[in-house]
């Protein structure tokens, strides 16, 4: 196992795929990498030579903010949104969909487990 910015990656797959692993580097980024750090991105991670892993190691830790540091600035984003109290900070507040999405049937990601709501009898004559 190659390990770059604390994650291991695993080595029987392509370097494009493995390079995903890491919160913060998608498909695009994951192919600039490679491409700046001159690895060929049909290359596995374990024919990888040491030269190319550090070089790999380099430009992610020089060009991304990825992992911890990421997670942070994405938590104090969404803080600083709940704070000035704007529509989007609501809805994070409150457990809801930001984007515009209709709530009556789904949203069940945001809005987790259904609760049942009991009915109200009717009233006999």
């Amino acid at each position: 196992m190659a390990r770059i910015a604390g994650v291991d990656i695993p080595t029987n797959k392509r370097g494009v795929v493995s390079l995903t692993y890491i919160y913060g580097i998608g498909q695009s980024a994951a192919q600039k990498i490679l491409g700046a750090a001159g690895v060929d991105v049909n290359l596995k991670v374990s024919d990888w030579t040491d030269e190319q892993i550090a070089k790999v190691r380099e430009i992610i830790s020089e060009e991304y903010k990825i992992e911890g540091e990421l997670r942070s600035e994405i938590q104090l984003n969404i803080k600083r949104l709940m704070d000035i109290g704007c529509y989007r900070g609501i809805r994070h507040r409150i457990g809801l969909p930001l984007r515009g999405q209709k709530t009556k049937n789904n949203a069940r990601t945001r809005k987790g487990k259904k609760k049942t709501v009991a009915n109200k009898k009717k009233a006999t004559k």
